[in-house]
This record gives structure tokens, sequence and C-alpha cells, in this order.
């Protein structure tokens, strides 16, 4: 007789994998996260994927042809991953981050104030150039400034409408991959 004895070592490590699986899912969703990151990592590189609407003209010529949303880089660099046991997320806390994502409009109010202007030893404005519209801008003053003209100042309210160009977004590509990463993953427990 010929006696067959089955190693079930390797299933039964695999269920206990399985076992942890249910119990915290945490480091398949730190992965998840990491495939959004890159997401929208992507995103700024490409400037939008598809591509976010071009900046307004007075918006390029104050700042030329740099790349949209960042101007700073105070953006792209605050993209956060955040993970528990049943959910992966990627956002930022950055205030103007909303409207840029969901695009809107800013209002701003009228106002008024006194700012501080230098002068020269006669008492005239510096400029901040000889030609141009540099030759009719002001130079401001710090406080430690000892020739200084203080000025009150009215402005209008004014709106700006921002489109939305949506940095915190998924391509079906990148939903692909999450579901590939997933599956690695669940494979991985079987091995």
């Amino acid at each position: 007789m010929i006696d067959i004895k089955p190693d079930f070592a390797g299933l039964d490590r695999a269920i206990q994998r399985l076992e942890g699986f249910q119990r915290s899912k945490r480091p398949v969703m730190r992965r998840v996260a990491g495939v959004m990151a890159d997401a929208v990592e992507e995103n700024f590189a490409q400037q939008g994927r598809p591509k976010w609407l071009g900046l307004a003209p007075a918006t390029r010529k104050r700042r030329g042809d740099g790349k949209i949303l960042e101007d700073s880089g105070r953006l792209a660099s605050s993209i956060v991953s955040q993970v528990d046991s049943d959910s992966a997320a990627v956002g930022t806390n950055v205030r103007y981050a909303a409207i840029h994502q969901f695009g809107g409009e800013i209002t701003r109010a009228a106002h008024s104030g006194w700012v501080r202007l230098r002068t020269d030893a006669r008492g005239n404005l510096l400029r901040q150039g000889e030609k141009g519209r540099a030759s009719r801008l002001a130079v401001f003053a710090k406080d430690s400034h000892k020739r200084v003209r203080t000025v009150r100042f009215t402005t209008d309210g004014s709106k700006v409408k921002i489109p939305a160009r949506p940095f915190l977004a998924l391509t079906q590509a990148d939903a692909d991959n999450i579901e590939q990463t997933v599956s690695d993953y669940l494979a991985e427990l079987f091995r």
C-alpha cells in the first residue's frame, strides 16, 4: 500500500495571510495610494490629463510660458497620501487648491489703505526702471528706509474666473493600474 501525505503547510500559510488581509488592508492600500500619488504627479507633469485650459493672456504676460499651477511649486509639492485599513486617499491642505481643482470665481472686495514708497533726497518717488512700464512703477519702502512718502490707495472690487484644472484626477489607465496593483497583491498572498 502506498500512503500519500499531502503537505498543506503552504496552504495554511496562504490562509493565514488571507486572514491577515481581512483584518487590515493597510499594506495594499499603501500601494494603491502610491499609484494615486504617481497619477497626480503625472497630471502636473503633463499639464492635465486631459490638458488643462491655458493661462489667461495677462497671466502669461506676467509669468511667461511656465507650467500651469506651478508658479512657485507649492501646490505640486504639497500632495500627500493617507491610508488606513480600508481606504487610500491623496490630497493637499493648500487653501487655494480647491479653486484650481473645481474652478470658480474669486471676488475681491473694494478696499483702501496706506502704502510706503521710497523717495530720493529731493522727495521724488523712486521708480522701478527708466523705460516703459517700469518707469511708472514706484518702489515700495521697508520700515527701515528713511526717505519715504506715505500714500493712501483705494481699489475697486474685482472678480476673476478660474477654470477647473483637476489635478486630483485619475484616468482610466490609472484605474486599471490600481486594479492590477490589487490583483498582484492578492496573488502574492497565495504564493
